[in-house]
């Protein structure tokens, strides 16, 4: 109980007036977790206090932190009573009798004093350029190099005032040069002291500061609470919006291994006005801003067509108001060198071989053991999580009606286990890249098909046998038979499994009949969509030959769609 007691004063002092120690300290971004939308920054900072309660302010932290999800720990024997995050503005400093900072004051009086030498460093700069150029003028004008009045035209004049004249203007264009350079220097110099100057005087004369530096700082100030001295270290997590990453795959298939190999990466992105420099990286499959409420059923009315339409709007619109509003939202190269034995090749290391998955109840968490610097410049960084070999079946698919062509489908299963997210994949096939395609592990289908393409070396002809098709009238009916052979050749040097798809007409109309005839050994049909198939296996060079027909009877007097 005494206990209780004396935490309830220290939590009220905290309120009736502010905490009399404060210590600014700097914390550093060692870990970030990046979600699909947003991320969460860790941070550590090392703070020592006194006896009695102190204000501990943490600088270094984004500018677009969520203020709701600051997480706040500490080692060492001390109580944390309060966190909050707020915005400090720097003050120039005190200020004098009229209400001006005494610092923007002796910044005016020692620039204007700086601007007055260099106006006479200037000056100066430019007396020994006039000096140079006259020098130069007279050298060039003299009447024995342009070749007037009397001139000695020996040739021993004549070497002597080229010389003459080449030395003394290449020392002073040297001369005129370096004072250029200077006089530049001071005039770049010149400018910025002069809007420099102009920014503390409008300040001074009430009409804002616009200097550098004086731009807000985000703090997180955290009030302890010690019975002696502590030191100790504190750890500091937050979220951030301005970060995140979508997920792209790489299928790789080679025919000789039979093997689909899966690269699972991450394209990471931020823009939180902090450099993520050398951080451990986690990639999570969760969106915090996806809606995390369960829908809830509402009574489902019926009633007649007049009534019905009215009462289905009147639930659908209370329904929306009820419901909550989702939020709405917006290669990394790493030059990690690893060093090998010279009298042995091994095979690189990947960073998927650093990367650890921690399984969650709502989601996955990929962690890397290897550091990650990723710039505050919302450019794309690419990640590898995984690389793995997925448990594939190769088969032959052919729908001769629509294409003859046979393609090659590999049929991959498990993908659960790898904890994807709906994304875009690069098909490559022995080392070619042959497209694009979507992998959605959220659908039902536990296997996922691949198709990689038509194989040239099957062959597949589907024939009208014309002879057993026939159309005739019986009746009011007019009775229509079709009569299809279907021939497969494996033309390869390996035996395949082939699957050959068709049709036959369905009808929902009780005045048209449809017969079919057996499909023979290995066929197959769906009643409700009329999709045959044959599956079946070719060793090489073998063929394969059956056929199918169906019956069609309706009303003489009406067309059908055949």
């Amino acid at each position: 109980m005494k206990k209780i007691v004396v935490l309830a004063l220290m939590i009220g002092s905290i309120f009736r007036a502010e905490a009399g120690e404060k210590e600014i300290v700097k914390a550093t971004l060692n870990e970030v977790t990046v979600y699909s939308q947003g991320a969460q920054l860790h941070h550590r900072a090392n703070y020592t206090v006194k006896t009695g309660v102190t204000e501990i302010i943490v600088e270094g932290i984004s500018t677009y932190i969520d203020a709701k999800s600051i997480q706040v720990k500490a080692t060492g024997n001390v109580v944390i009573l309060d966190s909050r995050y707020s915005l400090y503005y720097p003050q120039p400093g005190p200020v004098s009798e009229d209400g001006i900072p005494l610092k923007i004051k002796k910044d005016i009086a020692l620039l204007e004093d700086s601007l007055r030498n260099l106006s006479y460093d200037q000056k100066e700069i430019q007396d020994e350029i006039d000096v140079l150029n006259t020098t130069k003028s007279i050298v060039m004008n003299n009447g024995s190099m342009k070749s007037q009045g009397r001139v000695n035209d020996s040739l021993n004049f004549l070497k002597q005032a080229v010389e003459f004249y080449s030395l003394k203007i290449t020392e002073i264009n040297k001369k005129l040069l370096a004072l250029e350079k200077r006089k530049n220097e001071k005039i770049d110099k010149r400018k910025a002291m002069e809007q420099r100057l102009a920014d503390l005087r409008d300040y001074q004369n009430g009409n804002g500061l616009n200097i550098k530096n004086n731009n807000p700082i985000p703090r997180v100030i955290i009030t302890i609470s010690s019975s002696e001295l502590v030191t100790g270290k504190m750890n500091l997590s937050y979220f951030v919006s301005n970060a995140g990453w979508t997920p792209f795959y790489d299928l790789r298939s080679e025919a000789l291994t039979g093997k689909i190999n899966l690269t699972y990466k991450a394209q990471v992105y931020q823009n939180t006005g902090l450099d993520w420099n050398d951080v451990k990286l986690s990639i999570s499959t969760n969106n915090p801003y996806a809606n995390k409420t369960k829908p809830e059923l509402q009574p489902w009315y019926i009633d007649y067509t007049a009534y019905r339409v009215e009462a289905e709007k009147k639930r659908n619109l209370d329904y929306n108001q009820a419901a909550p509003a989702s939020a709405k939202s917006e290669a990394f190269n790493m030059g990690y060198t690893f060093s090998s034995n010279a009298f042995e090749e091994k095979d690189a290391l990947t960073a998927d071989q650093f990367t650890t998955v921690v399984q969650q109840l709502i989601a996955a968490e990929f962690k890397f053991d290897l550091p990650y610097t990723i710039k505050s410049n919302n450019e794309q960084h690419m990640v590898l999580i995984k690389q793995t070999d997925l448990d594939t079946k190769f088969k032959y698919y052919s729908v001769p009606k629509m294409d003859k062509g046979v393609y090659l489908v590999a049929q991959m299963t498990k993908l659960d286990e790898l904890q994807l997210v709906p994304a875009r994949a690069n098909i490559y096939f022995d080392g070619s890249y042959i497209g694009e395609t979507y992998i959605d592990p959220t659908s039902m289908d536990d296997t996922l098909n691949l198709s990689l393409g038509k194989d040239p070396n099957i062959v597949v002809k589907r024939t009208l046998l014309k002879k057993d098709s026939k159309d005739k009238v019986i009746a009011e009916k007019r009775e229509r038979s079709f009569a299809y052979e279907i021939e497969v050749k494996n033309l390869k040097s390996i035996p395949i499994d082939i699957v050959i798809q068709d049709q036959i007409p369905i009808t929902q109309n009780a005045d048209i009949t449809i017969e079919k005839s057996d499909l023979g050994k290995g066929g197959n049909l769906d009643e409700t969509t009329g999709l045959m198939e044959w599956s079946f296996s070719l060793k090489p060079k073998e063929s394969k030959l059956f056929d199918y027909n169906f019956k069609v009877k309706h009303n003489k007097d009406k067309q059908i769609n055949l």
